[in-house]
This record gives C-alpha cells, sequence and structure tokens, in this order.
C-alpha cells in the first residue's frame, strides 16, 4: 500500500527533528526531570484543567461561571479537533519511529500530530489571557512545562508542539471573540 503525502512528508520531517529530539529527550538523564515532568504530564492529561474549571467561580466570582463554561466548551472543540487531525495525518511518535528515543510515560493515544496536550494548555490560557489576565500569568509556567514535557518525555516532536500551541491559541482566541455571551471579558 502506498504511502500517503502525509506519511512522506511526516517521515521527512521527522528525520530533521530526531537529532533536536535526542537532545532534549536526554535531559531524562538528571534525576529530578523525569518526575518533574511525568507530574506535569499528568495534570496536563486534563485534571489540573478540570481542577481549574471547577475552581474559576470561586476564584472570579463575577463571571468565574461563564469562564468556565466556555472553558470546558472549548475544550471539547479542542477534543474533537486534535483528535480528528491525529487520525486522518497519522505521525508515528518519536519513541517508535527512534529506538534512541526514550518514552518517559505511556503516551494516552497512538500518534502524535499534534500534541493535544499543548493545544489545550495553550488554548486555555490564551482564553484567560483575554479574560484574566492576571490568573493566565500564575498559570504561564505550567502550560511552558505541558509543552516541554511532550518532547522531552519522548511522545512529541517539537513541530507537534508548535502546531498544538498555533491551533490552541487560535482556539482560545477565537473562542474568546466570538461566542457572544462571553464578549463581556474583552
Amino acid at each position: 500500500m502506498p504511502a500517503s503525502k502525509a506519511s512522506r512528508f511526516f517521515e521527512r520531517v521527522d528525520q530533521r527533528e530526531f537529532l533536536l529530539c535526542q537532545v532534549i529527550n536526554g535531559y531524562l538523564r538528571y534525576r529530578f526531570v523525569l518526575p518533574y515532568f511525568r507530574v506535569v504530564s499528568r495534570l496536563g492529561d486534563g485534571w489540573f484543567w478540570y481542577a481549574l474549571i471547577l475552581a474559576l467561580p470561586i476564584l472570579q466570582p463575577e463571571n468565574g461561571l461563564a469562564l468556565a463554561l466556555l472553558m470546558a466548551a472549548t475544550g471539547l472543540v479542542c477534543t474533537l479537533t486534535y483528535k480528528g487531525l491525529k487520525k486522518t495525518l497519522i505521525r508515528e511518535r518519536p519513541f517508535i519511529s527512534f529506538p534512541d528515543i526514550h518514552c518517559g510515560t505511556p503516551p494516552l493515544d497512538q500518534y502524535s500530530f499534534p500534541s493535544g496536550h499543548t493545544l489545550h494548555a495553550v488554548c486555555f490560557n490564551t482564553l484567560l489571557a483575554f479574560t484574566a489576565p492576571e490568573l493566565a500569568l500564575i498559570i504561564l509556567p505550567f502550560t511552558v512545562s505541558v509543552a516541554l514535557s511532550r518532547v522531552v518525555l519522548g511522545l512529541h516532536y517539537p513541530s507537534d508542539v508548535a502546531a498544538g500551541a498555533i491551533i490552541g491559541g487560535s482556539m482560545g482566541t477565537l473562542a474568546t471573540y466570538t461566542l457572544p455571551g462571553f464578549m463581556i471579558f474583552a
């Protein structure tokens, strides 16, 4: 069966990104790196975001419920988007394609492009930047850590993370400015 255009493209890109992946993944040899990024990755599975969504009505009494509903709805759209892209584009994870890349934690799904963890983290941080900037600044280090964890743990290529960030940032911006009931934040 002939390879699709997307799979041929990803094979070329994978070869170009391999050395960078290997260098970043090499940080796993430091004792504190693996436990830190495993915890960040696990929280980025959704647990951190679920807790934040539930806490928003308390943290932001004026508009927290509306923001929580916006984040929940946008999170669902993010999930459908990244799952659809992964199923369509079919990019193998770095640790599968390159035995020199070590998998630091089991993946949640089979394919790599784009990073769903990064997509959600950047989407939510973008929503917060427009609606609760002080909270967005507090959460920004976690968002960056989630994105880094994906490459450090050997689960994604840097381009997977970049694509997830671009898509997530776009979705967060679009959701903030296109859903009529939420314009009160702008």
